[in-house]
């Protein structure tokens, strides 16, 4: 697949923007600061309603570039895809400030989790760097971010689960307020929220543990063409129960964390918390038998960033059409022998979107159509061909 036409309307530092891209590779040149970024955020964001930079979308709205001039009330995100046999899908997401988000397929209104899935794509990026030396949220939001391009379906059971975990957390601090006042805690309530608790991250947990088994060998792969180290990759998904086997079946899951959470209760009450959940997932990630965090060199790290994202782009293809793959100031940050393997494995995708603040930091194989990309004080962010 490929994207055709981008329109944004108040997106990040564009007032408003048309941008016309052709199959293969593009290059987006301009200083940094410019805005090359946040066009291909854009395109990004589409396809599972998350940024690669900021948790809030809230963030993504314009600010106004005048003292007098009005807060926008949304940002507007229009894609013209192409697909299989030339068919052209147009998608539209308006990001609405303080409400509900609304969307639109071919002009027809839509809800927003309708859009998921039409759009498949990768981003490389230097905040890669994170998912591998970062917090286990933010590998978390890497194995959902893919899961939802795949599985549209899984962002509600998300969604749904994060309501419950918030509640059930506020439940908790309750009870740790009870016990610090020197009273039994009522635990009926939560009775109640541990069995949608317990089904929802059930749900979510399998669905990781299968992504992961999915993607441990391709990512292998990526690492072994373009690691520049001997040691093997490798990746593991760890629930919060411990045990989670992709052949394992929700019912089961939701019992063995019901157990859980009955034994864990006064724990829990205790420190105001969850301690057991889906929101405790993580992903391990080691090469030749140790933690990549901690023991890895710079370069080694990203090699393992790069993998990752790599042998998602092998998942999504098995799907039928190539995703987009987007590489955002991420040839700047590698060494030579890097930028070769990385150049080298994706000569095979439909369309490519390179970010770049200079000309020299793209290979000379990869260079296209080209815009450049830069600031005007009255206009915003401003693209147009080289």
């Amino acid at each position: 697949m490929r994207v055709s036409h981008v329109a944004l309307d108040d997106f990040r530092s564009y007032r408003h923007a048309v941008v016309e891209f052709s199959p293969g590779t593009t290059v987006l040149l301009g200083a940094n600061g410019q805005g090359k970024t946040n066009l291909v955020e854009a395109i990004s964001y589409l396809s599972a309603f998350s940024s690669h930079r900021v948790s809030a979308e809230q963030a993504l709205v314009r600010l106004p570039l005048e003292a007098d001039e009005p807060q926008p009330g949304g940002a507007v995100v229009r894609v013209k895809l192409v697909t299989a046999g030339e068919r052209e899908t147009v998608i539209e997401l308006e990001i609405v400030r303080g409400k509900a988000n609304r969307a639109k397929v071919n002009r027809t209104q839509v809800r927003p989790r309708e859009v998921l899935g039409l759009l498949k794509s990768v981003v490389f990026s230097p905040e890669d760097l994170q998912i591998v030396r970062g917090d286990p949220q933010l590998r978390r939001q890497f194995m959902d971010d893919l899961l939802i391009q795949q599985h549209p379906l899984i962002a509600q059971v998300k969604n749904d689960f994060e309501k419950v975990a918030r509640q059930r957390a506020a439940l908790m601090k309750s009870a740790q307020s009870q016990l610090r006042r020197g009273y039994t805690p009522d635990f009926s309530t939560i009775d109640v929220w541990d069995e949608t608790f317990a089904e929802l991250s059930a749900r979510l947990s399998l669905a990781r543990a299968g992504l992961v088994a999915k993607l441990r060998r391709p990512a292998a792969d990526a690492y072994e063409e373009i690691g520049g180290s001997p040691r093997k990759m490798d990746i593991e998904f760890v629930a919060s129960q411990g045990s989670c086997a992709p052949e394992a079946s929700a019912a089961q899951l939701k019992e063995e964390l019901k157990d859980l959470l009955a034994a864990s209760r006064m724990k829990e009450a205790e420190r105001g918390v969850n301690l057991v959940g889906a929101h405790r997932d993580d992903l391990k990630l080691s090469l030749g038998g140790m933690p990549v965090k901690g023991y890895a060199s710079h370069g080694e790290t990203w090699s393992v960033a790069l993998s990752l994202r790599l042998g998602a782009f092998e998942l999504l293809s098995r799907d039928g059409d190539t995703p987009i793959l987007i590489l955002d100031d991420v040839f700047a940050e590698l060494d030579s022998s890097r930028r070769t393997g990385l150049t080298r494995m994706i000569t095979g995708a439909e369309q490519v979107l390179i970010t770049a603040a200079v000309a020299d930091d793209v290979p000379p194989e990869l260079h296209a159509q080209t815009h450049a990309v830069h600031w005007d004080p009255e206009l915003g962010t401003v693209v147009g061909d080289e």
